[in-house]
């Protein structure tokens, strides 16, 4: 009797609930709309200002960012007045404490974000990569206040207010696990077939990247393939990693065949494994265009005019940086196809093929032709150098 009276007060409490009118949520309505750029690997950059300083900055948007952040050498030039914190940034290539610059307010085009502690981290070598100054990461700060709009057929990015949003009827939802970063799960197939955990980034320049010790104890991979050894940046500096490919990746109800694929020893843990193997990243994400939801827990994909972009297969073993005006080829893999050409770390490259124009993202994309001798003008000791190099490639 005593179970059957609480079941029933129960169903009245339900009842009783669902007799209460609920309010309708308000519809999203669009706040600004505005362009952003794209630099190797699809990463997307915004140009946007905080209140203390009169110029311009570049931010990249990157969902793989639990805050805001800004660059030490930024906050140094324009004398911004940042406080020592004992707060610890777990990124990759390893753990640092961090000062805040404190309740600052960020200016984008037709839209102020008001309130901001923007963590200081040193971008000094994502700035190297791209041949133009970063100065800060836009992440969870800005995503969990607004709806937001990519869409890579026009390199706009459209802000909305959170509410109800109409989404287009082509394309579906998916509807990651979001805690400060959203996590998505994802179907692997190579040697065998996982659906695993995976972190939905924006700000991670390539396709796909699982940690050594997911692929390890999941045994996905085939044990033929031979990964490359590469090298990649992250928040604490160069990393090491291997290149290789997987047969299949699921995103939702979208797959994606032989799939360039990161492997990384993950020594602090940032994919967080066990629970997480690794991330999706934009070069795959940029297929669709995307409104992320994080306020109603979805993310839309929608397939765009890139989504049956070929992906890019190949390497070369050298990391390159622009720095006060000049590309220096800094590393030269072991056996890669740059140090069988002849470069030398310390070359200084001065062009790719007939381009001479310094423009290290044009260079790159140059040297992503396969099977194809590609001629590299270099310095070295005061002399110039002509030195072809044919690229490799993993699928």
């Amino acid at each position: 009797m005593k179970i059957l009276y609480c079941l029933t007060f129960f169903c009245y409490l339900l009842i009783a609930a669902g007799a209460q009118e609920l309010p309708a949520p308000s519809k999203a309505s669009l706040i600004t709309r505005f362009p952003f750029m794209q630099y190797t690997g699809g990463v997307m950059v915004v140009k946007a200002k905080i209140s203390s300083i009169p110029d311009s900055l570049r931010f990249i948007l990157d969902t793989g960012c639990g805050g805001i952040s800004l660059d030490s050498a930024t906050c140094a030039f324009y004398h911004l007045k940042t406080v020592p914190t004992d707060t610890v940034i777990n990124g990759m290539g390893g753990q640092h404490k961090v000062s805040y610059l404190f309740n600052e307010s960020l200016h984008l085009p037709g839209l102020v974000l008001n309130n901001l502690n923007f963590h200081i981290n040193d971008y000094s070598l994502l700035s190297g990569v791209y041949g133009e100054k970063i100065n800060g990461i836009i992440g969870y700060s800005f995503f969990r206040r607004y709806i937001v709009k990519m869409d890579f057929d026009s390199s706009m990015l459209e802000v909305y207010t959170t509410g109800y949003m109409n989404y287009p009827k082509a394309g579906s939802i998916i509807r990651p696990r979001i805690n400060r970063l959203p996590v998505q799960t994802a179907t692997v197939r190579d040697r065998k077939k996982i659906g695993y955990n995976f972190y939905f980034d924006t700000g991670a320049g390539l396709c796909f990247l699982m940690s050594t010790a997911f692929t390890q104890d999941s045994n996905v991979l085939l044990k033929r393939r031979k990964p490359v050894d590469m090298q990649a940046e992250g928040m604490g500096g160069k990393l090491p990693v291997k290149l290789t490919v997987v047969k299949l990746l699921q995103l939702g109800k979208y797959r994606f065949n032989n799939v360039p694929t990161y492997i990384y020893d993950d020594e602090s843990n940032v994919t967080a494994y066990p629970s997480g193997g690794g991330l999706v990243g934009i070069d795959l994400l940029r297929r669709f265009n995307l409104i992320v939801n994080y306020a109603a827990g979805e993310i839309h994909l929608l397939p765009n005019s890139h989504f049956n972009d070929p992906f890019d297969y190949t390497y070369t073993g050298l990391g390159m940086y622009f720095q006060e005006g000049v590309i220096y080829i800094e590393d030269v893999m072991p056996g890669s196809p740059g140090e069988k050409a002849g470069v030398k770390p310390g070359d200084i490259l001065v062009g790719v093929n007939s381009n001479l124009s310094n423009n290290i993202l044009e260079y790159k994309a140059l040297l992503q032709s396969a099977r194809e001798k590609i001629m590299l003008l270099v310095k070295r000791n005061g002399e110039l150098k002509i030195i072809g190099v044919q690229p490799g490639t993993i699928f």
